[in-house]
């Protein structure tokens, strides 16, 4: 199944790489970003406009004060956006601009959320709870799809196990489980599997080796400076010595970059 986000279809034999910061701090900061991925090969763009954090102290996102300055770094790159949403009346603010609602994890269990998700038309991207089973995650697309919207992209974001060494496991069963019982596209999100920049793209690699149809990647222009997640984002420079890898890895399972 192909999944239509913007001008870019997720989903088909070619693989799709969304950068971007975790959460919009600035426009100064947006525009370096986002033409800093797409010169790297990115065809989408990720950016938070609101973020749920587990700190109620810690930036929550810039919400209403940044939608001008996206749209304008939106028609000067060409690029769609997927960016969360944490509430249905958020749907109607951002939809003029925002191409893809994306579900965190926390909220992959807010099953009044997914059904209102289910009756508009602009595709979902559902990160996988990092406590759910698969099963629960493959339920929880029902939802979504149960109210009329079939054009649902899953994204495995990593999950808590034992291990502490980083900041969740990555499951790779999942990815390859979920593209053999679900008929739709998969993401990986290796940034909040890991929690740590400078493993960031290996986890890419074996994402694409694994057969997903893309990554979802958090760059910031001054990762150091970052208001969230600032451990796990790469630098600019680092997400164009990824993405130059990455190519080369596709090429060996004669796959290609999604194009913008």
């Amino acid at each position: 199944m192909v999944v239509q986000i913007g001008k870019i279809q997720v989903g088909g034999p070619q693989f799709t790489v969304i950068a971007g910061p975790c959460s919009i701090e600035s426009e100064t900061q947006f525009r370096t970003a986002s033409e800093g991925v797409k010169k790297s090969g990115a065809s989408l763009l990720r950016g938070g406009i609101w973020k749920m954090r587990t700190s109620p102290k810690a930036f929550q996102g810039l919400g209403s004060s940044a939608f001008e300055f996206i749209k304008k770094i939106k028609a000067e790159t060409g690029l769609g956006l997927v960016s969360e949403i944490t509430d249905i009346r958020q749907v109607e603010e951002i939809s003029s601009f925002v191409d893809a609602f994306q579900v965190g994890a926390r909220n992959m269990h807010n099953y009044s959320l997914l059904k209102d998700l289910g009756k508009q038309p602009k595709p979902v991207v559902l990160k996988r709870n990092f406590s759910a089973y698969i099963d629960e995650w493959l339920n929880a697309a029902q939802y979504i799809s149960q109210g009329g919207n079939n054009n649902i992209i899953l994204c495995e974001r990593g999950i808590r196990t034992f291990e502490k060494a980083t900041r969740n496991t990555l499951d790779l069963n999942a990815v390859v489980y979920a593209k053999k019982h679900s008929q739709y596209p998969v993401l990986v999100d290796p940034s909040h599997a890991i929690g740590i920049s400078d493993l960031v793209s290996p986890l890419c690699y074996a994402a694409a080796a694994a057969g997903a149809d893309g990554v979802i990647v958090e760059v910031h222009p001054k990762p150091s400076e970052a208001l969230s997640d600032a451990d796990q984002a790469l630098s600019l420079e680092a997400f164009d010595k990824m993405m130059n890898q990455l190519k080369k890895v596709l090429g060996a399972f004669d796959r290609t970059l999604t194009m913008a």
